[in-house]
């Protein structure tokens, strides 16, 4: 991997449109088609010199020092995928975004409200799309053409954002509304929540799926220790916390729900798992059964249960993953 860029960084993330569907209708094939994805959009950044900071699933979150580099390296994994010989009556489609700002680099990750930015570009799009920001476009040479499609807030991003998309020879142009764009100022208050997980793929989709059922994000964290600060300054209505975390790696998440129910009664917790582990769960339950829950990760991706779910924490209930045997 190239040196991590400092100073002024071009962030870029993509997310492969659909991937759900394509796994259950691909079956022994996905693997195959996943992996050779990952190839094809790591040949393009590699060729570009940028960085990859992280990789999960069918998404990556890659640095660059240099935004024009960013372009190219979007352009060419967009072709690639495209000219790309997938199964037959199999379409694979990327939707990507670009935002440069400030590198906040700790902890062996980028933090940040330009981090989040460029994810919440990223998501708006659509397969076969390329976004960015104004920040970004404002340092792109002349002839590499980009449509400006309009001033937009994202959810969660304070203040507008001017973004637009970048177009070149054998990418498509014509794209549906941008999504997870708020223009519905008059909802009624939200359930406040806070976010930790140490990869920022993970959190950024979490944090759209429960904005996009009404929820406000107002908070997240890459480790316990910011948690803990965060749910002191916002005061949520529920944090949503993976087990695992920096910065021991261990149980540290579990401790850092514990302290939350300890200081802030009113706050519910569900915790994350990649796996089922009744010990925690009767831990966490323990002292206090009530306004706390247990989820394995898989569940988030059932967007109506996992809303319903942290809903029915913060109304006080207990919430425990079906895998889960007390």
């Amino acid at each position: 991997m190239a040196e991590l860029p400092t100073g002024t960084v071009t962030f870029l993330f993509t997310d492969l449109e659909g991937s759900t569907e394509l796994a259950h209708r691909l079956e022994d094939e996905w693997h195959g088609v996943l992996v050779e994805h990952r190839h094809l959009v790591r040949a393009a950044v590699n060729d570009a010199n940028g960085s990859e900071i992280d990789c999960r699933g069918d998404e990556f979150f890659v640095a660059f020092d240099d935004a024009c580099a960013a372009a190219e390296a979007a352009v060419v994994a967009q072709r690639s995928m495209a000219e790309h010989p997938w199964p037959a009556d199999t379409e694979l489609r990327v939707r990507m975004g670009m935002h440069t700002g400030q590198a906040i680099f700790a902890d062996q990750d980028y933090l940040g409200i330009d981090v989040h930015r460029a994810a919440r570009i990223c998501f708006a799009g659509h397969g076969g799309q390329i976004l960015m920001s104004e920040a970004t476009q404002t340092l792109l040479p002349d002839d590499l053409e980009r449509r400006d499609l309009g001033s937009y807030r994202l959810r969660g991003i304070p203040g507008p954002e001017q973004i637009y998309q970048l177009l070149a020879p054998g990418l498509g142009d014509d794209f549906p509304a941008l999504r997870f764009v708020d223009h519905d100022v008059d909802r009624p208050p939200a359930l406040r929540v806070v976010l930790a997980d140490d990869s920022v793929l993970l959190r950024e989709g979490i944090a759209l799926l429960l904005e996009q059922a009404g929820f406000e994000i107002v908070g997240q964290s890459d480790d316990a220790d910011d948690l803990l600060r965060k749910v002191d300054e916002t005061l949520p209505d529920v944090a949503v916390v993976d087990i695992r975390m920096p910065p021991g790696h261990g149980d540290d998440g579990l401790r850092a729900a514990e302290t939350i129910r300890q200081r802030h009664p009113g706050t519910g917790v569900l915790l994350l798992s990649q796996y089922a582990e009744p010990a925690y769960a009767r831990e966490l339950i323990a002292d206090s059964p009530e306004r706390v829950g247990y989820l394995l990760k898989d569940r988030v991706s059932d967007l109506t249960g996992f809303a319903d779910a942290v809903r029915r924490i913060a109304a006080g209930e207990v919430v425990l993953d079906p895998e889960i045997s007390l």
